[in-house]
């Protein structure tokens, strides 16, 4: 479809040049050429952005989003899964009950904003470190799987006594790793961490 718009505009150019120049040589010819060109040109740079961006948002589109990104935290690159929207962040790692020494989950949110995180549903404790818009941590918890809901308990009563473990400052993005992993990696408040945040950004919803 590019290149056919292309050559249309370079066919339908060669047809009607002849009908701007009255004598070949003359000054008015050469300006209405000129005129005509950069007419050309900028229709060309018209289409070949337009196809750019359509590129772009097609790329980034939620429903094509990858499954998993590296993070890089401390040294150690990990295999992390995406929660960039409510329901995936809603579930997390609930249900999880092992994580590989290089495997994780990270959170998107569309906007940075102060966070709390709670172990609603999770059978096996977390590394957990909010993360800045800009890579930078905020917060590092070591969050401790708690009793899971009872029959006889309500949800607003299950939630009211789970602990919440926050993220200090405004952040974007939260890490969540198997327990015992940040520490000896030197992860704590004010590390970088890496990883295609600007993506992230794009997906999250």
């Amino acid at each position: 479809m590019y290149d056919s718009k292309l050559n249309g505009t370079a066919e339908y150019g060669t047809t009607h040049a002849p009908s701007l120049v009255a004598t070949p040589n003359s000054r008015s010819a050469r300006i209405k050429t000129r005129t005509w060109m950069a007419r050309a040109t900028s229709s060309v740079a018209t289409i070949a952005s337009a196809a750019l961006m359509a590129a772009t948002l097609t790329a980034c589109s939620p429903s094509q989003a990858p499954q998993t990104m590296e993070v890089t935290a401390g040294g150690r690159t990990f295999t992390c899964r995406l929660a960039i929207n409510e329901a995936a962040r809603d579930q997390g790692l609930g249900g999880v009950a092992s994580l590989g020494p290089n495997e994780g989950m990270i959170f998107a949110f569309p906007d940075s904003e102060p966070h709390n995180f709670w172990m609603r549903r999770c059978i096996m404790d977390l590394d957990i470190a909010f993360i800045d818009p800009l890579g930078i941590v905020t917060a590092v918890h070591t969050m401790k799987a708690e009793e899971l809901q009872r029959p006889d308990e309500s949800e607003a009563d299950y939630f009211a006594r789970l602990k919440k473990y926050p993220s200090l400052a405004p952040a974007q993005f939260v890490l969540e790793v198997a327990p015992g992993t940040l520490e000896p990696l030197g992860v704590r408040r004010g590390s970088r961490i890496e990883f295609d945040r600007d993506l992230l950004k794009r997906l999250a919803e």
